[in-house]
Formats: structure tokens, C-alpha cells, sequence
């Protein structure tokens, strides 16, 4: 009766982990377009060839350079972090998305960036000044996290943009499903301005 029941357990663990596992999980395209050809972008990513085809409800965001000086209490903000120092997340970049965008992938959770990357969109409560770096707390629902910004962390700041971005030499961020039919399609792409890479 024990191993039944113990047999059970297993079973039903293995299939709530099925039930969370996404049977089609997103893709992460990182990479420089080398052309577009109608609702298709020819990608160059990590040293291959990616087709990304555009959905036809497709969201552009722009990625603009910005400061560490425009990170501010109330803001809410993105930041890709590795590793720790003194107790705080220590950030490679900061996301700054505009009041529209506010609660867009908030909370805490593992990036692919680079190995043990986090991502951590979340409300900005207050940022500190020590000697060069910044100390930002910030909130989401369920938690809390200090962030420790350097002089090397990229700050840049999500601003409208359209099609009309997206043309050869632009860096573009961008997740997209793959269709049954092996195609990738991206319902919303982040196209850097001005030579900025989205560095996301």
C-alpha cells in the first residue's frame, strides 16, 4: 500500500511539472538585422542566420541610450543582474520602461543573458549614492531586492517607436514562438536608436 501510494506522488509530481513545463517555450533573439524583407527580418544572432517574421499585431519599442541620473524613486524599471555584493543583486543593466509599460514582466525570475543571470522588473523605492555605484531598492508583488548599480551598468529607457525602425545595422531584442511549421514569429520586437544595442 505504502509503495502504491509513494508510486502516486510520483506520478502526480511528474505531472504538474509536465503541466508547467511550456510545451513551446519562447525564444530569445538577440542580434543585428541584415535585412528586411517585408514581414520578415534576416537576423544575424550569436554568429548564425535568424529569420524572425513579424506578427501582424507587431509591438516596436524603441531602446534609447539613457543615465543612471534618470533611475529615480517611482520609476518602474527592468534590471539584468549577476551575482551579489554585499548582500545586494549587482546589475549589468537597467531597463527604464516609460508609465504605459508599467508591470510589464514584474517580479523576479532566471535570465539567459549570461550564466546565473536574473531579471527583475520591479517598482524603483529609493536609490542611494555610495562613493561611485548606487545602491536601488526596488519592489514587486511578493518581494524585494537591493541592486547594486556600477559605473559599468547600461541604462537605457524603452520610448515609442514603429516599423520604420527596423531596418539593416539596427540591434534588436526580441521573443518569438516557433509556429508548427518551424517559422519564428515575434508578436514585439525592442529595436535600439542611434546605434544603441538593446542590451537586454
Amino acid at each position: 500500500m505504502v509503495r502504491i501510494l509513494a508510486a502516486l506522488v510520483i506520478l502526480a509530481t511528474a505531472g504538474d511539472a509536465a503541466a508547467q513545463a511550456p510545451a513551446n517555450p519562447p525564444v530569445r533573439i538577440r542580434g543585428t538585422i541584415a535585412k528586411v524583407d517585408g514581414n520578415a527580418l534576416a537576423v544575424k544572432a550569436g554568429g548564425k542566420d535568424v529569420t524572425v517574421h513579424l506578427a501582424d499585431n507587431l509591438t516596436v519599442n524603441g531602446v534609447a541610450k539613457a543615465s543612471v541620473e534618470d533611475v529615480t524613486s517611482g520609476k518602474f524599471v527592468g534590471t539584468t543582474t549577476v551575482g551579489e555584493r554585499d548582500g545586494a543583486l549587482v546589475a549589468l543593466e537597467i531597463h527604464i520602461f516609460p508609465e504605459s509599460m508599467r508591470g510589464t514582466g514584474e517580479g523576479h525570475r532566471d535570465w539567459d543573458l549570461r550564466p546565473n543571470s536574473k531579471m527583475t522588473n520591479a517598482n524603483v523605492v529609493d536609490v542611494v549614492k555610495t562613493g561611485k555605484d548606487r545602491v536601488m531598492t526596488v519592489n514587486y508583488k511578493g518581494g524585494e531586492k537591493k541592486v547594486l548599480i556600477p559605473e559599468s551598468a547600461v541604462v537605457v529607457s524603452f520610448v515609442p517607436s514603429d516599423r520604420s525602425a527596423l531596418k539593416p545595422g539596427a540591434g534588436i531584442f526580441a521573443i518569438a514562438q516557433r509556429q508548427p511549421d518551424g517559422r519564428l514569429v515575434a508578436p514585439r520586437v525592442n529595436v535600439g536608436l542611434a546605434g544603441q544595442m538593446p542590451p537586454m
